[in-house]
């Protein structure tokens, strides 16, 4: 088989619609590629991320472009057949050869395949792409309205990428583009149409698919697979197109999640032919395990466990979101970048939520390389989808498609059948508003577990997320903690985050805790309304144009209202921005302890969300430019194989030491109770000994757990190189030192060395040195140090700075230095309770 990628050559022209001036005309385009960054890089638009362009491109939602290329299709040899493939057309399209319709496509999803043997005297390819919004409008009006949480957004009436369409976290640019690749393949007798591994811990099922190219007689073919030396070939006949290879693998090494083994990949090779011809091959790389969910009953309720080769896992876990709206700008780098922030920051899963994309080959080669374990949505979220035709099939084709890409990776551990559309429909008001219309139930129950049965019987399937296994309707709810998979929105909806202690969820696949981007990031991108710097207005957080990057419901009411009983909230938007990252952190930080405090009864949490798709106000732990906010850092302490907590149990305050290694935890903990300067007030040392992937929780006595003084005592423990603070009160009830540390900056090779000394008691110390430098990077941040203790920081960066920029505000900054700062009461809410609809 001849593959011949069309990529040059291609040019981009509107069709329909109310088009600027500066966008008509006939641009160069990049396939794959997207309209909006063709005319981007054209000048034809302004740059969509900055200040309020949202809404000066909101034209495009309902514009038609034409994409033209002409293509030097030589004529077929003899017996010879001629496809052209679409790997992915975003997303309502008409493909032409010539004056001859190819087909039309109506899924972002899928691919295509034409055969254009006879037409390869045709010079001219067009595809007409037409708005998905006035698509999806259109087969509205036919099918009648569903509930969803973007009304009057018609995402889930069009199989696009549904935050295409905004998110509360994402921009709405309806994306229009040939955003995969484009090629001619040319081949004779038979092609192989799919190949389907199904991996063991020891063997491998392999299932072929063909494909005859109908220009010659059938014949019989043969089909070989081959990996780590062992081999098995059959031949098919001329009558039959399908074929299963068993082979057993005796020497497999087994492939492990991060933390619990190495990655081993071995490629599968699977070869096609006729006498001596090869006709097709196909070759992926696979790892050898098993994976299963243990959705048990037990005294606390439903399980959810995944297991690895028969060893429960304690998920550590991030949801993805597509990293970048323009989806085609990712790439492998940057996408490695990201695998390794997640890995950075001891995370062991990523959740692929179902309002983006079936992510590219190279996202899921790189968690098989790294590790990390891939729960994938099927692309259904917050939203009632209708099961009628044509739109059921395009569902069904798609989930097929991509169920068979997929399986051979084997970080690829859990299929599940969407995002909060089963709770949605239980309790935002679905019910009234849909009558008897359809809304996806049967996607969810029946359709989705059935293809993965079918496909790919490796793996299990969950319905939907949050969801309760053998739920009984009247009696249990998609979204109870002690059943299944949970998520936890009230608190940042309605709740303190102190809140998070109320419940003990099976496995909380999200929660999560907004806070700005880095300051470089906001500051480079979003500007007030008038022009000026968000630190020249009276009221930055209110302006149009912050709003415009964030787009939470209440959001900004929400944060401060969040920050007044811990750090207060400060005037000054410098100092906003930091108490804002500082309460994020501490949020995600006092979840993950309370959950990982919990193991085995909850199994595993995914904090809500990983990354950022463009400058925003979010609930991410690493900004758009790659920057880790403040509660990365704060995760990965929290989240690290083996730490220490201090934290509230049954009331009272006990230490809690958690050992995810393979490897016991023993030594000896000394626990003290200190005032503000280092003055002890009460030690203790008591014996830690922790067996592997086990939690230890130790009840500590009333000198240690009672203060004198909560204003200004607190509680150390330290092991080894662990050690955990607590302190007995909030900050803005603290008699905090608002300037505790001794600071010195040296240069050293690759950047700066920090070196502070706690004079008094420092809480969270943390650097921002994007603040003096774009690329600065530093690698540690949310330190808390009693007096007496120091720490380095290492700053990385190209730039030439001044040492002393790097000891004091606004880069160098502790939890100490607001109690300095002028505060204002928070936003009052806006609406009653709180958003019901989360941010995934």
């Amino acid at each position: 088989m001849q593959h011949h990628e069309l990529t040059s050559g291609w040019t981009v022209t509107t069709t329909a619609g109310e088009v600027p001036d500066a966008a008509r005309g006939t641009f160069a385009a990049a396939v794959p590629g997207c309209v909006l960054t063709d005319l981007l890089a054209a000048g034809a638009i302004p740059e969509p991320y900055d200040d309020a362009h949202e809404a000066d491109l909101a034209w495009f939602h309902r514009t038609d472009w034409r994409y033209t290329a002409s293509p030097d299709l030589a004529p077929p040899e003899p017996g010879e057949r001629i496809d052209l493939v679409f790997d992915g057309i975003d997303t309502v399209a008409t493909v032409r050869l010539g004056d001859t319709v190819l087909g039309r496509t109506e899924n972002m999803h899928r691919s295509y395949r034409f055969d254009v043997t006879d037409l390869t005297a045709r010079t001219s390819l067009t595809v007409d792409i037409t708005s998905a919004t006035t698509h999806a409008e259109a087969l509205r009006s036919r099918l009648g309205d569903r509930p969803a949480v973007n009304v009057p957004r018609p995402f889930n009436f069009v199989r696009k990428m549904a935050c295409s369409f905004g998110w509360d976290w994402g921009p709405d640019f309806r994306t229009a583009g040939l955003w995969k690749p484009v090629r001619v393949e040319r081949w004779t007798t038979a092609r192989l149409a799919r190949v389907r591994p199904v991996v063991g811990s020891d063997t491998v099922e392999v299932h072929v698919d063909l494909e005859r190219s109908g220009l010659e007689t059938r014949s019989a073919v043969k089909v070989r697979v081959e990996v780590r030396g062992a081999g098995a070939s059959t031949v098919v006949p001329a009558d039959v197109d399908e074929a299963v290879l068993r082979l057993r693998v005796p020497d497999a090494p087994l492939w492990w999640p991060a933390g619990h083994g190495e990655q081993p990949l071995s490629e599968l090779t699977v070869e096609l032919s006729s006498g001596e011809t090869v006709l097709d091959t196909w070759s992926r790389r696979i790892g050898f395990r098993t994976v299963e969910i243990d959705t048990g009953d037990d005294e606390h309720g439903t399980r959810f466990v995944i297991l690895v080769n028969g060893r429960p896992v304690a998920v550590r876990g991030a949801n993805w979101i597509p990293d970048d709206h323009f989806v085609t700008r990712i790439t492998r780098d940057r996408l490695a970048r990201r695998l390794d922030q997640a890995l950075g920051a001891n995370l062991n899963l990523l959740r692929v939520w179902g309002g983006g994309m079936y992510e590219s080959d190279d996202f899921y080669e790189l968690c098989d390389e790294r590790g990390l374990l891939v729960w994938q949505d099927f692309l259904l979220a917050c939203a009632a989808y209708p099961e009628e035709e044509p739109f059921r099939s395009e569902i069904e084709a798609e989930a097929r498609e991509n169920v068979v890409r997929l399986m051979p990776h084997p970080s690829l551990v859990l299929w599940n059948g969407g995002n909060e559309n089963l709770w949605g429909h239980e309790d935002w008001g679905w019910k009234d508003l849909l009558g008897e219309r359809t809304w996806g139930k049967d996607y969810a129950e029946r359709l989705f577990g059935e293809i993965v049965a079918e496909l790919d019987p490796s793996r299990p399937y969950s319905a939907n997320s949050p969801f309760t296994p053998r739920r009984t309707p009247g009696q249990s709810h998609p979204n109870d903690a002690d059943r299944g998979t949970h998520h936890q929105w009230d608190v940042w909806n309605r709740l303190d985050w102190s809140a998070y202690r109320s419940e003990i969820p099976r496995f909380c696949s999200e929660f999560g805790y907004q806070a700005p981007p880095s300051w470089r990031a906001l500051t480079e991108h979003v500007h007030a309304a008038d022009g000026r710097a968000l630190t020249e207005v009276d009221d930055p957080y209110g302006d149009p144009t912050f709003l415009v990057h964030q787009k939470a419901d209440d959001g900004t009411g929400k944060l401060e209202r969040g920050m007044a009983p811990h750090t207060g909230v400060p005037e000054r938007l410098e100092d906003w921005h930091w108490a804002a990252q500082l309460n994020q952190a501490r949020a995600i930080r006092h979840a993950v302890e309370h959950y990982r405090s919990w193991w085995p009864r909850t199994a595993g949490w995914i904090v809500w969300q990983l990354n950022d798709c463009w400058p925003v106000v979010s609930w991410a732990l690493v900004d758009s430019q790659e920057r880790p906010k403040p509660v990365w850092f704060a995760l990965r302490r929290a989240s690290a194989p083996r730490a220490l907590f201090l934290t509230e149990r049954d009331g009272a305050l006990g230490l809690v030491a958690v050992n995810d290694t393979d490897e016991p935890w023993t030594g000896t903990a000394e626990v003290r109770r200190s005032s503000f300067a280092g003055a002890e007030l009460a030690r203790r040392e008591t014996r830690i000994d922790v067996p592997a992937r086990s939690v230890q929780v130790i009840a500590l006595p009333p000198e240690l757990t009672t203060p004198h003084d909560a204003a200004e005592e607190i509680l150390v423990a330290e092991l080894g190189d662990e050690r955990a603070v607590h302190t007995f009160a909030e900050d803005v009830d603290l008699k905090l030192d608002p300037a505790p540390l001794e600071a010195t900056a040296v240069r050293v090779g690759g950047g700066y060395r920090i070196d502070v000394l706690a004079g008094s008691f420092a809480s969270d110390v943390t650097v921002h040195p994007d603040r003096l430098a774009p690329d600065a990077r530093v690698d540690d941040g949310v330190v808390s140090l009693p007096a007496g203790a120091r720490t380095s920081f290492l700053v990385t960066t190209t730039a030439d700075l001044d040492p002393a920029d790097l000891t004091r505000a606004p880069v160098l900054r502790t939890a100490n230095d607001l109690r300095a700062v002028a505060v204002r009461a928070a936003s009052p809410a806006t609406g009653p309770g709180g958003h019901m609809v989360s941010a995934g």
